[in-house]
């Protein structure tokens, strides 16, 4: 038993660590890019990690959280309740998943689709907020990522202008996988591009750039990014391995 709760606290200890140590980097990111690090909203992945880590990563001071999964968002929510967390879905969203979300989730990170959006308006009917999302867009030349072609992008956004309850607060996109700093860079600045070029052409405000992992947030910070998508680098103990607990 003495052995259970010591490893608990180590855990628990780690990932306040990690926290404080990533909140460091955010900062100094934003400083060499002359940016506030209030600008950034850092997001906590806990979709590897049990109900145990990520209430330590919520107890450490991070209170956005985000799941690909929306079964796992779903179990997470039920077993960690707290008035200060703001769950975030980062992943893909089938439509018969829709209502049982929407309820739960702050933001939705990865529309894709027409039908999609229509299907978050349709069963956001009855909730006494408006449901904000992020249009997913597929940025590099990766035909295995999800998202949508700048084209598609476009239509979301018209269609979304007829919506009463669903309101699209901006883009979300990753770098080419194992590419460069300098290709991240790149991908990063052609969807702030993109984001631009949107809100000149529809008039309207587009407020959120969701872009940036732990490889790559520093050179998505400096383009722009308004929220970070954060999870191996939190769960790290002893420079590599992931923490975890019977």
């Amino acid at each position: 038993m003495n052995q259970d709760l010591n490893r608990a606290e180590s855990i628990r200890k780690s990932i306040q660590e990690n926290w404080i140590r990533l909140q460091d980097q955010v900062r100094d990111a934003c400083d060499r890019c002359h940016r506030a690090p209030t600008e950034i909203t850092i997001i906590g992945v806990t979709k590897y990690v049990d109900d145990f880590q990520t209430a330590s990563l919520l107890e450490a001071g991070c209170h956005d959280l985000g799941e690909s999964r929306p079964q796992s968002l779903w179990n997470k929510a039920k077993q960690i309740e707290s008035n200060a967390l703001r769950w975030h879905l980062i992943g893909h969203l089938q439509r018969n998943k829709v209502k049982r979300t929407l309820p739960l989730v702050h933001l939705i990170h990865s529309v894709d689709s027409e039908r999609l959006l229509l299907q978050i308006e349709e069963d956001s009917e009855g909730l006494d907020r408006s449901i904000e999302i992020l249009i997913e867009v597929n940025v590099t030349s990766d035909s295995s990522k999800t998202g949508v072609k700048a084209d598609l992008a476009r239509r979301l956004l018209e269609v979304s202008s007829s919506l009463k309850r669903v309101k699209v607060t901006g883009l979300m996109g990753m770098a080419t996988l194992d590419g460069t700093s300098d290709q991240a860079q790149r991908d990063f600045a052609s969807l702030r591009a993109l984001r631009d070029e949107l809100v000149s052409e529809f008039h309207v405000t587009l407020p959120q750039l969701s872009m940036g992992m732990s490889g790559d947030f520093s050179e998505a910070i400096a383009e722009g990014s308004t929220m970070i998508r954060i999870g191996s680098m939190l769960f790290e103990a002893d420079h590599g391995n992931k923490s975890s607990i019977p």
